[in-house]
């Protein structure tokens, strides 16, 4: 019959802290990744908000000052 050898567990609490470890870096990565994704996605939305707010105001621009020239005439 085969002994266990119990010397063996003695590093199994200091493997149990580097899982948990590698988990939490892990997780922290996750989050950065998701928080920098979130921004980039925003900053591009907030672009395309005033890209479309500026041609707003450049047609109605252009409206009114055909509106003026046509009452000139």
């Amino acid at each position: 019959m085969h002994e266990f050898n119990w010397r063996a567990l003695d590093n199994f609490p200091v493997l149990l802290y580097i899982l948990a470890a590698k988990t939490l870096l892990l997780c922290l990565g996750f989050a950065a990744t998701k928080m920098y994704q979130s921004r980039k996605a925003e900053a591009a939305l907030k672009k395309q908000q005033e890209q479309k707010r500026l041609a707003a105001a450049a047609t109605a621009e252009h409206e009114e000052k055909a509106d003026t020239d046509k009452k000139e005439d």
